[in-house]
């Protein structure tokens, strides 16, 4: 059960986001039991997920190379069909299914649902990838006041624009999306579940807090890369917005648990 003086804390109302990676889930995962024992302890919760394995998998069904720029995938026409078909679809409703079957109520839905996620191209070399303009919580708010747990998928919505072709869909970075919902519910806590024990230092051990300064050090001379990057960069967008934000390894049981409570290993921001 949830320490009980969460509960009583100022901040218990405040809702945590949780990013869920697609490599988050483990043999011993507790994920889906915990996310449920939160909700039936009154605390309101949404999940945004990603899905970038699942996507790779199916862009190659289709003949698609993935390709990836500072950590943030290329998505052209069919691999924005690919991506929306998964990240919408499979994989939203795979989680859907499973926090249901664990007990939870929970509702899946989109980033373009109720245009809560908005967004425009600013890079054209990354294709349909969406920078986010604005959060829209309402959706949220509704449904969370209603006892329902959101679960997000970051497909997003573009304003009809008269750009050459336009389809009024984009896929922004899931950890990215989390930190700007975090931010627009004034979030109590972020926490993003990954494959990983949290930012390693160039000798491999965990940074326990991570600053600004020290992680613009860490992407400079490489040791923080790839898939990490926007983490840490969402992270510390986050915190900017006075939301309390960690990485950990959700693959650990009651890994989720440990930091809502603020316990645990993994990274916190500062």
């Amino acid at each position: 059960m949830v320490d009980k003086q969460l509960t009583a804390d100022g901040d218990s109302q405040k809702p945590i986001i949780v990013k869920i990676g697609g490599g988050a889930l483990g043999e011993t995962d507790t994920l889906f039991s915990d996310l449920v024992a939160l909700q039936q302890d009154g605390r309101p919760m949404v999940v945004v997920h990603g899905g970038g394995v699942l996507i790779s998998r199916w862009q190659k069904l289709h003949g698609i190379e993935a390709r990836f720029i500072r950590g943030l995938r290329v998505t052209d026409g069919p691999g924005l069909e690919v991506a929306t078909a998964v990240l919408a679809g499979l994989v939203n409703k795979e989680l859907v299914a499973s926090i249901q079957g664990a007990g939870g109520r929970v509702v899946g839905l989109s980033g373009v649902d109720g245009g809560i996620i908005q967004a425009e191209v600013s890079d054209p070399d990354l294709g349909y990838v969406g920078s986010i303009t604005a959060i829209d919580p309402r959706p949220l708010d509704v449904l969370m006041a209603e006892g329902y747990l959101p679960v997000l998928s970051p497909i997003a919505y573009q304003g009809k624009t008269e750009a050459e072709g336009w389809r009024g869909l984009l896929n922004v970075n899931a950890d990215t999306a989390a930190a700007e919902v975090a931010s627009a519910l004034g979030a109590q806590r972020l926490i993003y579940l990954t494959d990983v024990p949290g930012v390693l230092d160039g000798h491999g051990e965990i940074v326990p807090l991570l600053s600004g300064d020290q992680a613009g050090k860490l992407i400079a001379d490489g040791t923080i890369a790839e898939g990490m990057i926007p983490k840490v960069e969402a992270c510390l967008r986050a915190t900017r917005a006075s939301v309390e934000s960690v990485i950990i390894d959700g693959r650990k049981p009651h890994a989720l648990l440990e930091a809502v409570e603020g316990r645990g290993p993994g990274t916190r921001f500062g």
